[in-house]
């Protein structure tokens, strides 16, 4: 049975930036969605940059595609 969501896009870590999982690969900590972009073409998952915010193929956990690394507080 295939996966629902192949991408997991992990909350922000405290230093800033979301670690990404393809299929349970970690592929590294991408602190924007031009990076998530880079890491699922490098993976082999041909997602347009325009759109990846809302493919059905991730899994934003947490959060959602606005946030990537720690939010100023005041």
């Amino acid at each position: 049975m295939p996966e629902l969501h192949p991408v997991v896009v992990s909350p922000p870590s405290p230093a800033g930036g979301r670690r990404v999982r393809v299929h349970g690969e970690s592929l590294g900590l991408a602190h924007s969605l031009e990076d998530l972009s880079e890491f699922l073409r490098r993976a082999g998952l041909d997602i347009d940059p325009v759109t990846v915010a809302v493919s059905p193929l991730i899994d934003w956990r947490g959060v959602g595609p606005e946030q990537w690394g720690t939010q100023a507080r005041e």
